[in-house]
C-alpha cells in the first residue's frame, strides 16, 4: 500500500487554456489553495492515529459555534469555511507547525501527478442513454414513440425477476468524485494557484481535496511533440550509425 499523502483544500475557480513550450494548446483547470491553514494535529498517543487537520478559506463568525470560536481564537487565525483531515506518518506531522499556513509550493512540485476530489455536478433525473451511455433505438421509418427508452429489463422465467444493479433511470451526478493522477502543471504561490491539465469534478467556485497522487509518482510524460521530436533524433542516429558501419 502507498504511503499516506498530505495534500490541500483549494477552490475550483475554471478553466481555461495556455501554450507548453513547444507550442501545444491545453486545456487546465485553476484551483486556488491559498488559503490552506494547520488548525491541529492528530498523533497515535493521544487520538490512536496520525493525521493533521487542515482548513481552508473563510467563514462568518456568526456562522460558527462556541467551541470552534475557542479554538481559532487561541490560534489567532480566521474562521475556516471548511476542514478537512489528511492521514500522514508521524514525522511528518512532527514537521508542520500549528497555526501557521501551508504555501503550495511546500506541498507540490510542478510537472508532478496529483489526485483530486471533488463533488461532481448534479444532473437531476436521466434515462439510460445518458446515464449508463445505452445505444438509442432506431430512429428509421416505422419507429415511433421508442427511441430512448431502456428498453426491456426482465431475465425470463428463470429466475423470473429482475437482477439487483440492474442499469437503469435515476438520480445522475452530485456525488463524490476521485479523478487519478491529474498532470500538474504549474504552481504558483503568490497567487495560491494551481494549474492542472484537463478537467476535475465539480463546477465553478465547488471546493476541491487535491493531494499527491498514490498511484503515479514520476514526472509528467513528455508532449506529443517533444516525443515526435525524441523519435526522430533517434532515427538520426541510428541512420549516422549505419553510415559509419558502411
Amino acid at each position: 500500500m502507498p504511503s499516506n499523502r498530505i495534500g490541500l483544500l483549494g477552490k475550483k475557480i475554471g478553466m481555461t487554456q495556455m501554450f507548453t513550450p513547444q507550442g501545444d494548446r491545453i486545456g487546465v483547470t485553476v484551483v486556488h489553495v491559498g488559503n490552506c491553514v494547520i488548525l491541529g494535529k492528530r498523533t497515535i498517543e493521544k487520538d490512536g492515529y496520525s493525521a493533521v487537520q487542515i482548513g481552508y478559506g473563510e467563514k462568518p463568525l456568526r456562522l460558527c459555534t462556541k467551541p470552534e470560536l475557542g479554538l481559532y481564537s487561541k490560534l489567532n487565525v480566521k474562521p475556516a469555511r471548511i476542514v478537512r483531515e489528511f492521514r500522514l506518518d508521524p514525522k511528518q506531522v512532527d514537521a508542520l507547525e500549528v497555526g501557521k499556513s501551508v504555501a503550495p509550493s511546500a506541498i507540490f512540485k510542478p510537472l508532478t501527478f496529483v489526485d483530486v476530489v471533488g463533488q461532481s455536478k448534479g444532473k437531476g433525473f436521466q434515462g439510460v442513454v445518458k446515464r449508463h451511455h445505452m445505444a438509442a433505438s432506431v430512429a428509421s421509418h416505422g419507429s415511433h414513440e421508442f427511441f430512448r427508452h431502456g428498453g426491456s429489463i426482465g431475465c425470463r422465467l428463470t429466475p423470473g425477476r429482475v437482477h439487483k444493479g440492474k442499469r437503469m433511470t435515476g438520480h445522475m451526478g452530485d456525488e463524490r468524485v476521485t479523478v487519478e493522477s491529474v498532470a500538474l502543471i504549474e504552481v504558483r504561490d503568490a497567487e495560491g494557484l494551481l494549474v492542472l491539465r484537463g478537467s476535475v469534478p465539480g463546477c465553478n467556485n465547488s471546493y476541491v481535496t487535491v493531494r499527491n497522487a498514490t498511484k503515479r509518482l514520476g514526472a509528467v510524460r513528455l508532449t506529443e511533440a517533444e516525443q515526435d521530436q525524441k523519435k526522430r533524433s533517434a532515427g538520426v542516429k541510428k541512420a549516422a550509425a549505419g553510415a559509419k558501419k558502411k
